[in-house]
């Protein structure tokens, strides 16, 4: 009789070598993210940055949205093709919107 394939392999390959993050690991994410959430509302405050907000803010929200799909989703420990499946749209997404920001004059953030 043949042995089952090994835990947490559906196809009977080797399973994965890496194992899941520590429970600290997932404090210091959390850390970054709070961090990062209180520069994105920071950054709306500083009048210098007027002419770079909306790029800074579509960068750290796009490392935000990374950080919570590889970790808290746990998609850093799963196969590539889920990871394109969440990282494709977001791409797309992102020029969508710069192109609809870069259109003439249609879309400005702050007034002349």
């Amino acid at each position: 009789m043949a042995s089952p394939p090994p835990h947490g392999s559906p196809d009977g390959d080797e399973p994965h070598a890496e194992t899941h993050a520590s429970v600290a690991t997932y404090v210091r994410v959390a850390l970054i993210l709070t961090v990062v959430t209180a520069l994105e509302v920071g950054v709306i405050y500083v009048r210098q940055l007027a002419p770079i907000v909306v790029p800074l803010l579509l960068a750290m929200s796009a490392a935000k949205f990374s950080l919570v799909v590889l970790f808290f989703m746990h998609l850093r420990y799963d196969r590539r093709a889920l990871s394109v499946l969440f990282v494709g749209p977001l791409v797309i997404a992102a020029a969508l919107l710069i192109a609809l920001m870069t259109t003439p004059g249609a879309f400005l953030v702050f007034g002349r």
